[in-house]
């Protein structure tokens, strides 16, 4: 890469600092004061981010992966460069450098998927720089992202699915805590909930009414309806819970009365793959799965079940079409006496 000619007076400044964005989150502030960047860029990062916070709106989670995927980009520029990168840099950028970036970090360990969402990540903030007129850079509309083969989603079977929401993770355990793993597992595959929108959800919304209100990625609310053994489940929970909680604070709790951390979440499902003797895809995450493969499977629609699991996209529902057909295909395979006949001419 040829660095673009610049005169005296286009000199960068130094690496960014906490205050040049006074109006940048905290985490955004910490994120950008590290990067060898010039003033310029520096401003575009910044309405970047607060773009990404106040109009797009994603979660905080997502917000720190785009914000980490360009820093990585732009660090490697730097490097590459010799000095803080600017706009009239990232405008000059060619295929060819977007390509060698994504080359470097595979070949530093990073997968085909994740290399594919740091190039979606950096094709944002690009398009972002083109649409409020920092700068354009041409070349990001010639790379092609890296093809990812997309696993099938890995659902439990029924019967599975419903051992894990009626079996204790740990007998030795209080009573209390088996009833709160087995309403939490049942609210998982009852409504096909993430783990993160199951922990969010407060006292003050229980007891559970016909309907749950979720608020989902990117702040994004939808209506799942919440079936009795749902509520059972959840109202057994509660009449064992030995803390009282106010209607603002988490619904599920830990041993001593705090939020409930997603590891232990983990943690009593990789006990209850051992003792039911369940595979190592069976995770909090494979009980979505199984609600929506189930419901597909009982003749569901799938639009219907897109609603209901908060997909962006028809495309990442259709994912559940292929568990069924392949789950029909070995029903087959292993039934139909054609299948294990021998073949004759």
């Amino acid at each position: 890469m040829k660095r673009p000619t610049r005169g005296p007076e286009r000199r960068p400044d130094n690496e960014v600092n906490a205050d040049r964005d006074a109006t940048a989150l905290p985490e955004q502030r910490l994120s950008l004061q590290l990067l060898p960047v010039a003033q310029d860029t520096a401003a575009a990062l910044s309405a970047w981010a607060r773009w990404l916070d106040g109009e797009r709106r994603l979660a905080a989670r997502t917000q720190e992966a785009y914000r980490r995927d360009v820093a990585a980009f732009v660090t490697f520029l730097a490097a590459h460069l010799g000095g803080p990168v600017t706009l009239v840099d990232l405008s000059a950028l060619r295929v060819a450098d977007f390509r060698a970036y994504v080359a470097r970090r595979v070949g530093d360990g990073l997968s085909h998927a994740s290399a594919a969402r740091a190039l979606a990540s950096i094709r944002s903030f690009c398009r972002f720089l083109d649409r409020r007129n920092f700068t354009t850079v041409v070349a990001i509309e010639g790379v092609r992202t890296p093809k990812v083969k997309r696993g099938l989603p890995k659902p439990l079977t029924a019967a599975d699915a419903l051992a894990v929401t009626q079996t204790p993770a740990d007998p030795d355990e209080a009573p209390w805590i088996a009833a709160r793993d087995m309403a939490l597992f049942t609210l998982l595959y009852g409504c096909g909930l993430r783990i993160a929108e199951a922990l969010s959800i407060v006292r003050g919304a229980a007891p559970l009414a016909d309907v749950l209100l979720v608020t989902g990625k990117g702040s994004k609310e939808r209506i799942v309806p919440v079936l009795p053994a749902v509520r059972q489940a959840v109202d057994a929970y509660l009449a064992a819970l030995p803390y009282p909680l106010d209607p603002e604070q988490p619904l599920f709790v830990g041993a001593k009365g705090g939020p409930l951390n997603p590891g232990v979440v983990q943690r009593q499902m990789r006990r209850l793959r051992r003792l039911l003797g369940l595979p190592e895809t069976a995770t909090p995450h494979a009980l979505r799965h199984s609600f929506a493969t189930h419901l597909l499977a009982a003749g569901g629609d799938l639009r219907s079940i897109q609603e209901l699991l908060g997909h962006a996209s028809l495309s990442t529902t259709q994912r559940y079409t292929q568990v069924e057909t392949a789950r029909l295909l070995e029903i087959h395979q292993a039934a139909h006496p054609r299948a294990r006949a021998p073949a004759t001419d």
